[in-house]
């Protein structure tokens, strides 16, 4: 899952910045609203987390200018705004969820996967393609068939989740390492095949199918 965070305070960016890592998202980290449109309008993300008082544009303008353009991504305020108003006009320009500074990590990432999840029409919070099923809180992924359950690397789960995510879809190299991989981020060049062989030794050779010169991808079994 990739994700935009908007947010001018280098303080707590980096806090959150480093969370997003932690619980296994590629994240991208830009500090105004300009930069913030520009980064949506050349790049797909599965959520936004976006602060209001930015810089050279504010975070209210920058929300109405995205939906505005159709862009339905999933979006959680995350501000010092306190005020009632404040709240309301967050909400009504189309957030789909209001964050308060300061906060607690641990809700910020339970909040960002609730909101993932109903905009993608499942309040579940286990995301399973029938024959595996991955908890995001825990990065563990429950080989249903064997009954085992596994704890997974950042980078593992993140791209068995983009796999499971949408089962029988087939991803090229350079589409998986836009999902697990924010800019700048050192990429090497066997990195993909390094993943998905540490995922197939802990769930099996036949997990991940290789789609042989387009990608992989994993089924979608009853």
């Amino acid at each position: 899952m990739r994700v935009l965070l908007v947010e001018d305070d280098r303080m707590i960016g980096d806090a959150v910045y480093a969370a997003l890592k932690d619980a296994a998202y590629a994240a991208d980290w830009v500090r105004d609203g300009e930069q913030a449109l520009l980064s949506l309008a050349t790049h797909s993300y599965d959520l936004v987390l976006l602060d209001l008082g930015l810089p050279r544009r504010d975070g209210v303008e920058v929300l109405q200018q995205l939906r505005l353009q159709g862009n339905q991504v999933p979006l959680l305020i995350v501000t010092a705004r306190d005020a009632l108003e404040d709240r309301l006009n967050g909400l009504d320009a189309g957030a789909d969820d209001y964050v308060l500074k300061p906060f607690a990590m641990s809700e910020l990432l339970a909040r960002a996967r609730a909101v993932m999840r109903r905009k993608a029409g499942n309040a579940a919070p286990l995301m399973s393609n029938g024959r595996f099923t991955l908890n995001p809180a825990t990065r563990q992924v429950c080989h249903l068939q064997r009954d085992e359950t596994h704890t997974l690397s950042a980078r593992e789960y993140a791209l068995l989740q983009a796999l499971i995510a949408q089962p029988g879809q087939i991803f090229s190299r350079s589409e998986l390492e836009s999902k697990i991989y924010g800019w700048g981020e050192e990429v090497e060049s066997n990195a993909i095949e390094y993943f998905i062989h540490s995922l197939r030794k802990k769930l099996g050779s036949d997990a991940i199918q290789n789609v042989r010169g387009v990608g992989w991808k994993v089924s979608k079994d009853a």
